[in-house]
């Protein structure tokens, strides 16, 4: 399956507030029921697991509500592990809306307005299929200058059989720019293959990838 980039409507604010608060709210059921906070989750407690440590400092990019990490957070505490959430997006009118109490702040992720090693780790989930892989590079580059330990990717797996899945959840999805931009994600997603190859051209010193349930992918790119 090549892949195919169509612009999603979310990005570019499409929609009514309605709307886009009704994408919101799809975007924390995907979450939730089909791996997106499972595989966060998973990925902190990967990291935590390699380096001991029990407590996190966290820039999620791409942030939106902050749904993710916030859920996610509220798992690895049942662990004992804490993290400390920043939350950054390009459209401050998505970081009015989040779910918690985190520092948020707008700005470019291809751009992190943070000095070097400002967070333990830089995380972003279903953010990485947005980018061209030249973006993708100079992210990678960018999370890794502002991050201390790791940069988290939590993202989709472009395969047919997600694509049909995704067309067969079409009854889930409360908002139009949801039935848009959910199979538009599918198609412009990258193969695990895809995503280590590319993320291997960064400053990392070792990348770790691994397959989650429904077609999910996350990616530790160590410091």
């Amino acid at each position: 399956m090549k892949r195919n980039v169509i612009p999603e409507l979310l990005d570019s604010d499409s929609g009514t507030p309605a709307e886009i608060a009704a994408s919101f709210s799809d975007l924390r059921r995907i979450n939730q029921w089909f791996g997106g906070i499972a595989t966060a989750e998973s990925l902190v407690r990967y990291v935590a697991s390699q380096s001991e440590a029990r407590s996190f400092s966290l820039l999620e990019v791409a942030a939106g509500s902050g749904d993710v990490p916030r859920a996610a957070g509220e798992r690895l505490q049942r662990h004992g592990i804490q993290i400390e959430v920043s939350l950054l997006d390009r459209a401050v009118s998505h970081l009015e809306n989040r779910s918690n109490g985190a520092r948020a702040i707008g700005g470019d992720a291809l751009a992190l307005p943070f000095a070097d090693a400002t967070f333990d780790l830089v995380s972003c989930c279903l953010f990485a299929h947005h980018l061209s892989p030249s973006d993708l590079l100079r992210f990678g580059n960018e999370a890794l200058r502002v991050c201390r330990v790791a940069v988290l990717i939590n993202d989709l797996i472009r395969h047919p059989l997600h694509l049909a899945l995704v067309y067969a959840g079409w009854p889930l999805y409360s908002s139009r720019l949801t039935q848009h931009d959910a199979p538009a994600s599918v198609r412009a997603a990258y193969t695990a293959k895809e995503m280590h190859d590319m993320l291997s051209q960064t400053s990392t010193r070792g990348i770790v990838m691994r397959r989650h349930y429904l077609f999910r992918m996350g990616v530790v790119v160590w410091k």
